[in-house]
C-alpha cells in the first residue's frame, strides 16, 4: 500500500475539508521523521480513536541549538513511509520547508516558566522552536487529537500548555514511553550510537529504576543523587547535564514523592545526548 504524501498546505487543507464535511474525527502525528516503535506505538494510538490520522514529518530547524546536531539529523523518508504503510495512514504530510517558515516569517511561539528548567537550561531557544512549529502543525492539520510521546516529558507539557494558552481547540494525547529489551527508551538518536554504545545506553533505565525504587522506599534525592551519577559515570557515559526528581504537573523540584513525580535525565554518551524519564511512585501520606 502506498502511503500519501502531501507537500503542499493547499493540497492538505484539501482532503481536510472532505474529512470534516462527513463529520470525522482527525489525529495528528508529529514527528521528525527517522521512525521507530515508539513513533509507530502513536499511530496505533491515533488510528484506535480517530477516523483519519495524518503523520507529519519536518525537520524543524528552530528547535536544534546546533548546526551540526541539525545537519546529522537523520532524513529517512522513503523508510518512513514504508513503515507507514502498514497502518493504513491517511495523509504523511512532509511539508516543504517555506509551507511553515514562508519569506519574511518572523513570530515565535514562547511558553515561560516550565521552560526555564531541565531541558530549557541546556537548550536555550529549543522550546520556542518546539511550541511555534507544533502551533502552526496543529493550525494546518486542523486535527481533533494530537499524540506525543512521553519520552519527551517535559516537551509534551509544553505542548499541552502551549494548546491550552492559545486556545487551540485539541486534545494532547500522551502516549507511554517504548523501550528496548534493555529499557533504553526509543529515539531516532539511538541510530548515531555503535553497537558498544548501545550497550552501554541500555545501562542507563535500570540506574533510574533504581532510584525511583529508593525513592519509593523513602530516600531523598539528595541521598541517591550522587551515587546515581556515579553509577552513570562508571557504566561509562559522560557529563550528566541533570538528573531531578520533579513534580509530574509543574515540574518543581522535589526531595520525596509526595506528589505525582517523575525522574528525569540527559546524558552523553559517545557524541549523542539521551534523555529519559519515569514515573516514581508517589509516597502514602
Amino acid at each position: 500500500m502506498t502511503v500519501p504524501i502531501l507537500r503542499r498546505l493547499a493540497d492538505l487543507r484539501a482532503q481536510h475539508a472532505t474529512w470534516i464535511r462527513a463529520g470525522e474525527v482527525v489525529g495528528v502525528v508529529p514527528t521528525m521523521g527517522a521512525l521507530h516503535a515508539g513513533h509507530l506505538s502513536l499511530v496505533e494510538a491515533a488510528k484506535a480513536t480517530c477516523d483519519r490520522v495524518i503523520v507529519t514529518i519536518f525537520v524543524n530547524p528552530r528547535q536544534f541549538n546546533s548546526p551540526e546536531d541539525l545537519a546529522k539529523y537523520p532524513r529517512t523518508e522513503r523508510a518512513d513511509a514504508e513503515k507507514l504503510a502498514p497502518f493504513d495512514v491517511d495523509v504523511v504530510y512532509v511539508p516543504d520547508p517555506d509551507q511553515i517558515y514562508p519569506d519574511g516569517y518572523a513570530t515565535s511561539v514562547s511558553v515561560e516558566g516550565i521552560t526555564d528548567v531541565l531541558e530549557g537550561t541546556f537548550r536555550p531557544g529549543h522550546f520556542d522552536g518546539v511550541a511555534t512549529v507544533v502551533a502552526k502543525l496543529f493550525l494546518q492539520t486542523g486535527a481533533h487529537k494530537a499524540f506525543f510521546g512521553e519520552k519527551d516529558f517535559q516537551q509534551l507539557m509544553v505542548v499541552r500548555r502551549m494548546a491550552r494558552d492559545l486556545d487551540i481547540p485539541i486534545e494532547v494525547v500522551g502516549c507511554p514511553t517504548v523501550r528496548e529489551d534493555s529499557g533504553l527508551a526509543m529515539s531516532s538518536r539511538n541510530m548515531r550510537l555503535s553497537v558498544e554504545a548501545l550497550e552501554k545506553a541500555g545501562r542507563l533505565y535500570p540506574i533510574m529504576t533504581g532510584c525511583a525504587d529508593r525513592l519509593a522506599a523513602g530516600e531523598t534525592f539528595d541521598q541517591i543523587e550522587p551515587e546515581a551519577r556515579a553509577a552513570l559515570q562508571a557504566a561509562g557515559f559522560g557529563e550528566v547535564e541533570y538528573l531531578d526528581l520533579r513534580c509530574a504537573d509543574t515540574l518543581a523540584p522535589l526531595q520525596t514523592p509526595t506528589r505525582p513525580a517523575r525522574l528525569l535525565v540527559a546524558a552523553w554518551l559517545d557524541g549523542v545526548r539521551l534523555i529519559d524519564n519515569i514515573a516514581v511512585p508517589q509516597l502514602s501520606d
